[in-house]
């Protein structure tokens, strides 16, 4: 069920560590042609693409704000207040990242600095495989909090029904969102980033996806803002030692997986027995698990079971994958936290499954994948802040530092802005001192 991958005794496992290839010509080519006649067509191309792709016929993309209310009163009493408990948690932590206006004073240089929200945010919310209602709240809470005025969430509508699940929609409510879009795939990102006759183009846009929608991402990245990185297929690496239940590990290796193909679902470990026991209960579990399909698919080309000599050694190979989520289901497990240079998240000890962060804990479950953790982080409410400094500098600090603004601006050949100071040393000059000084 998991590929074996023993590395003891390898100084340097960088080559030899497996990964699915996510892009490729073909799907790039594909997500290019589908933005393109989203860009040229507008309605009638996502009217189009979600009939040819999607299987469902749609007269118009916009869910109605009614059909939301009408989602949320239907939604059962535990779900409900299982979506307003999430929401207040996420909502609670993200404004924790608020940060108030700057003032710095430097021997007359006055720096404000300030931040203001983007006009309009686009999330991406999949479907298709399963409903996400939790990744509604992840993305547009975030941006609500931030200050955010519109809000937007694009849903591929349900093959079977023709509809947006109506926990999605449930969601949307709850998050205080009523413009959603029963479109998906690359044809969503490129109706929020160029924008429709129905669907106004936005500034940012967030969410997770499959491959397709996490190129379409990178291809509009500069028309519009593209948040969190390369927000791709799932992935997880699990380290696990003796002192946790092998089931614990089995099922954090696989929760992942159920998302579907092209993700990483990776057990890592310093003992034998460790691998032996999890690879069992990983095959029993995927077994009676419904939805098998998907979790052996990602198993398949994906998952690894794999041996290293130390607890620091598995450290090292989670670095170099720099997975979506870490999971550290062993003794001591603080300890290596400082040793994690690369992850989306991580989740520390037995009680705290990387299913907790994707729901409730409060930080956004849309997190880098692809091994864009090396450089991206989780999404959070500066992903939809702009932030402005106003510099004012009085008389006397303009007299202190424009020679030095002069001499490297000459030293850069820019004649203009050395004399953008000239002009002002000379009339500084020439005012009379007993007056000028601090004007």
């Amino acid at each position: 069920m998991l590929n074996r991958l023993d590395l003891r005794g390898v100084p340097d496992p960088r080559g030899r560590l497996p990964r699915p290839v996510v892009a490729g010509d073909e799907p790039v080519a594909a997500v290019r042609e589908i933005l393109a006649d989203v860009r040229a067509r507008g309605d009638e191309a996502l009217l189009e693409l979600t009939a040819r792709l999607d299987g469902v016929h749609l007269e118009r993309v916009r869910v109605p704000a009614a059909d939301l209310r009408s989602a949320l009163a239907s939604t059962p009493t535990d779900v409900r207040d299982a979506l307003e408990l999430a929401r207040h948690r996420i909502d609670a932590h993200h404004r924790t990242q608020l940060r108030p206006e700057v003032r710095h004073d430097t021997d007359g240089v006055h720096i404000r600095s300030y931040h203001r929200p983007v006009d309009r945010a686009g999330c991406y919310v999949p479907g298709g495989r399963a409903a996400y209602p939790s990744t509604v709240l992840m993305t547009a809470v975030p941006a609500l909090v931030a200050g955010v005025e519109e809000v937007a969430v694009c849903v591929p509508p349900d093959r079977a029904t023709g509809a947006v699940s109506p926990v999605t929609l449930a969601a949307a409510a709850v998050a205080g969102v009523d413009e959603v879009y029963a479109i998906g795939g690359a044809q969503a990102v490129g109706a929020l980033a160029y924008g429709t006759h129905s669907v106004p183009a936005v500034d940012v846009i967030c969410g997770p996806g499959n491959k397709y929608v996490a190129l379409a991402k990178q291809e509009v990245a500069g028309t519009v803002g593209v948040a969190a990185a390369f927000a791709g297929p799932s992935e997880v690496v699990v380290l696990a030692d003796d002192t946790v239940p092998p089931d614990f590990a089995a099922v954090d290796v696989i929760l992942q997986a159920e998302h579907g193909p092209d993700g990483l679902a990776w057990l890592v470990a310093w003992d034998d027995a460790v691998i032996d026991a999890v690879a069992d209960a990983v095959a029993r579990l995927v077994a009676a698990a419904p939805r098998r399909a998907e979790i052996e698919a990602t198993l398949a080309e994906g998952g690894y079971a794999v041996l290293v000599d130390s607890r620091e050694a598995a450290i090292e190979v989670s670095n170099l994958v720099a997975p979506e989520h870490l999971e550290l289901l062993c003794r001591d497990a603080a300890s290596l936290v400082p040793l994690v240079r690369n992850a989306g998240a991580i989740f520390l000890g037995p009680w705290s499954p990387a299913s907790v962060g994707d729901y409730l804990a409060g930080p956004s479950h849309v997190l880098p994948t692809d091994g864009t953790a090396r450089f991206s982080s989780a999404l959070t409410v500066d992903d939809f802040l702009k932030h402005h400094h106003v510099i004012t500098v009085d008389g006397d600090a303009f007299d202190r530092i424009a020679p030095a603004v002069e001499s490297l601006a000459v030293a850069e050949g820019l004649e203009a802005h050395a004399e953008s100071i000239r002009i002002r040393r000379h009339l500084r000059d020439e005012r009379p001192r007993a007056t000028g000084a601090g004007a």
